[in-house]
């Protein structure tokens, strides 16, 4: 894109999509298979936005068998069709198909390019399962580009992935680009921060009751129809 341009980055889970449902059954399936306790319902709640080897650390899954949850979490996510599909009753489907798209994001998406803006993908989720996940549910075609976690962990943490997507689109501060993003977690806001960007929060996503706030987001928004014009006064003041 020619400079100066507008960059608005999306967080995935609990933004985009309702992913709840496929990363908690995943995470239990994990921790049955590992013969540990399953963490309670409000810790399960915990695992969606951080990197899943943050959250298996909280949970004490000690640093000698993390490569093996990883591994295991990952097989019922990705590969293995063992849970429920939400969209065709009587499916069956890998955890990252137990998803939904929030009604209205495509609309807003659209709206977003409509008005000039770069719309980029930034998940802590690995890249490998972002590009199918934006496949199945139509998202791709929406966004100009899709950027994560890389698969070896050596790319694991949204400041990582923001700067990824800036060095692979050629984003120039110098230049005139601006940039914001759009999430639902801490995660989305420090990693922000720390590439110097500000972070709308997303009230229908998965934060804890206070977490944006404490964590410093710019904004909140209740709604997914508030997006575009949440978007579009940021630009306008900044």
């Amino acid at each position: 894109m020619a400079h100066p341009m507008k960059v608005v980055l999306l967080d995935l889970d609990g933004t985009l999509t309702k992913s709840d449902g496929g990363i908690i059954q995943s995470v239990v399936k994990t921790f049955e298979e590992l013969g540990r306790p399953v963490p309670d319902d409000e810790e399960l709640h915990r695992f969606i936005g951080p990197a899943i080897s943050e959250s298996m650390a909280r949970n004490h899954i000690p640093e000698s068998e993390m490569d093996r949850a990883i591994a295991i979490y990952r097989s019922y996510y990705n590969e293995k069709p063992v849970f429920d599909d939400p969209n065709e009753p009587g499916a069956k489907v890998p955890g990252q198909l137990v998803n939904v798209v929030f009604p209205g994001i495509p609309e807003q998406l659209e709206r977003l390019r409509a008005d000039g803006y770069y719309l980029a993908l930034a998940s802590c989720k690995p890249e490998f399962q972002c590009v199918p996940i934006c496949e199945h549910f139509h998202l791709t075609g929406l966004l100009d580009g899709v950027f994560g976690a890389s698969r070896d962990n050596s790319r694991l943490d949204k400041d990582q992935v923001i700067r990824y997507c800036f060095e692979r689109i050629g984003f120039d501060p110098a230049a005139g680009d601006q940039a914001l993003m759009i999430g639902d977690r801490y995660t989305d806001i420090d990693g922000a921060r720390a590439c110097g960007i500000d972070t709308i929060g997303c009230r229908w996503g998965y934060a804890p009751a206070g977490e944006m706030e404490e964590h410093g987001a710019y904004r909140i928004i209740e709604r997914v129809d508030q997006i575009e014009s949440a978007v579009n006064e940021y630009f306008a003041e900044h």
